[in-house]
């Protein structure tokens, strides 16, 4: 309501409170809150500022400003920063291994297919997810398994020998990843199982798995396991390495899902029973959903683990993409270009161990597993 006088025109009501102006937003505000808070913190910032600044205008004249992008051989890196084009020459090579060059759009339908159900999953406003997890554990593996041996439906067979690289990477981490966490939820449950048979099974599976190297459990599945078969019988080198890093990686599995079923009260169970709910009901329903919530990092920590442990596969010869990239180092068209090799590995691993990191990091402030107020 307003009041008109001869003069002017004036409110006869309180004006409703207004927020104070924030000084935080924006870049500025975000510079002051966490680099420039007070002079202490002012100085410490500049310093470590011109520190990394120093550190990182080398590493970026060698990376780039100076670097040679394209070439077949050495000859075209003369120039003293990277040699990048190493990696070009040996990109197939390094993507798909041995893999037949006329039959490697079997391979990037894989990746499509791997690329779209990942994002489908990842992206919670997408529909339908529970038939697009369902066809990802078991449809998605059928499929990628037809199309990468072949051997059927009219394609070329493409023996297990022949695959390396990111793709025999991936292939290793998917399976080593899809496996490991239903068999250590199982070994989990199994050890605090109230049955002493089934609880000593799995404490002494546990025990033995954790106590040996991976490189040992690959060796010995790949040198010695086929002199425990009748010779008739032989098992395919990768299907023996996928075996092994999964039942390695669900001992170390199962103790970080017990670690979370062991943070639940037992007044959680006890209120399933008095509901009337069986023990597989209690632990679908109520325990494993407030369990896994809680040790979302320590399981995702585990994959990025066996993520990067996939480069053991060298010690029985699968030739993953670290190994691919060694074994382009010793051709004579690329002595001495070893650094841009290793860079390059490294920045592939720590793309997907990252991405792995952050999306556990959105999913934690998804579930609230923080118990933030």
């Amino acid at each position: 309501m307003t009041a008109t006088t001869s003069n002017s025109t004036f409110r006869t009501e309180m004006i409703e409170a207004r927020r104070a102006p924030d000084q935080r937003r924006g870049v500025s505000g975000w510079l002051r809150a966490n680099l420039f808070s007070s002079p202490l913190n002012s100085v410490v910032s500049i310093v470590v500022i011109l520190v990394i600044a120093r550190l990182i205008w080398p590493l970026l004249e060698w990376a780039v400003i100076d670097a040679n992008f394209i070439g077949a051989s050495r000859d075209a890196c003369t120039g003293a920063g990277a040699c990048w084009a190493f990696i070009g020459a040996r990109f197939d090579s390094i993507i798909y291994g041995f893999y037949p060059e006329g039959a490697r759009w079997r391979v990037d339908i894989v990746f499509a297919m791997l690329a779209i159900l990942v994002a489908w999953l990842a992206v919670p406003r997408l529909p339908q997810k529970k038939w697009v997890a369902l066809f990802a554990l078991v449809g998605f593996p059928i499929i990628a398994y037809f199309l990468l041996l072949g051997g059927s439906f009219g394609l070329e067979y493409v023996p297990t020998r022949a695959w390396g690289g990111l793709m025999l990477t991936l292939t290793i981490a998917v399976v080593g990843i899809v496996g490991s966490l239903p068999i250590g939820i199982l070994l989990a449950l199994g050890r605090r199982s109230q049955m002493p048979f089934v609880k000593a099974v799995c404490v002494i599976f546990i025990e033995f798995w954790r106590g040996v190297p991976l490189i040992t459990v690959l060796f010995m599945a790949s040198v010695m396991l086929p002199l425990f078969v009748p010779g008739n019988i032989e098992f395919d080198k990768l299907l023996r390495a996928l075996v092994g890093i999964m039942l390695f990686w669900s001992a170390y599995m199962a103790e970080v899902i017990r670690s979370g079923l062991q943070a639940i009260s037992k007044g959680q169970d006890e209120a399933g029973k008095a509901l009337g709910l069986s023990y597989w009901h209690r632990m679908g329903l109520i325990i494993l959903p407030q369990a896994l919530k809680l040790v979302i990092p320590g399981i995702v920590n585990t994959f990025i683990a066996l993520f990067k442990d996939t480069s053991l596969v060298l010690i029985i010869g699968l030739l993953d993409m670290l190994a691919i990239i060694r074994a382009g180092l010793t051709d004579t068209n690329w002595l001495g270009f070893s650094t841009e090799g290793y860079v390059f590995a490294a920045l592939v691993y720590w793309v997907f161990c990252f991405s792995m990191s952050r999306y556990s990091q959105y999913i934690e402030r998804r579930l609230n597993t923080g118990h933030k107020n």
